[in-house]
């Protein structure tokens, strides 16, 4: 069962999707018909830019939410892709909307849950806007977002691979970061 605040909703809302990596749970455009948490695994929200390139707009782990927009969205606005063999539960659109309706408990806790990731997003916007691309790599290592490739972490910090290799060896070279294995880095 989930915790509160969805632990509100009537069991029939939410059911267990097992996924391997490469599975899409929905593609930009799609009709939404619920968000997800993530009960192990990881899932990225990808959208393609204007040149063809990948924009990683958020990584779902453990426990992570993501698509909480597609309660009050007609469609998803970008690709979930598995990137982390799991499972997730999906949590009905249409339940969560109706239970906001009638219960204040699950429509404050929901809302609480909403905002706190503004306060998330924003950060991740203060993270962006940090010219250096050296300095930005080591402001998204201390906020914890170096979990997995390090061109999984160019595109959530919005970097070329190529630059985030090359910052990476600078910080090496600096002496503020170790590379201790191929693509692992630490903190010095």
């Amino acid at each position: 069962m989930l915790s509160d605040p969805f632990s509100h909703l009537p069991t029939t809302a939410c059911r267990t999707i097992d996924m391997q990596k490469g599975d899409v749970l929905f593609r930009q455009n799609q009709t939404t018909s619920g968000l997800y948490r993530v009960v192990f695994g990881s899932v990225t929200l990808q959208r393609s830019g204007l040149g063809g390139d990948t924009l990683t707009l958020h990584r779902a782990v453990s426990g992570g939410l993501f698509a909480e927009a597609s309660v009050f969205s007609a469609t998803y606005h970008c690709d979930a892709i598995c990137t982390e063999a799991g499972s997730v539960i999906k949590i009905e659109k249409a339940d969560v909307v109706a239970t906001m309706q009638s219960n204040l408990a699950f429509s404050e806790g929901f809302t609480r849950l909403l905002a706190v990731q503004v306060q998330q997003y924003r950060a991740h916007i203060e993270l962006l806007a940090i010219p250096s691309a050296k300095e930005r790599i080591l402001a998204a290592v201390h906020a914890g977002y170096f979990d997995a490739t390090v061109t999984e972490l160019a595109t959530r910090i919005n970097l070329s691979h190529e630059a985030c290799y090359r910052a990476l060896r600078g910080l090496c070279d600096d002496g503020r970061m170790i590379r201790v294995g191929r693509g692992k880095y630490t903190l010095s």
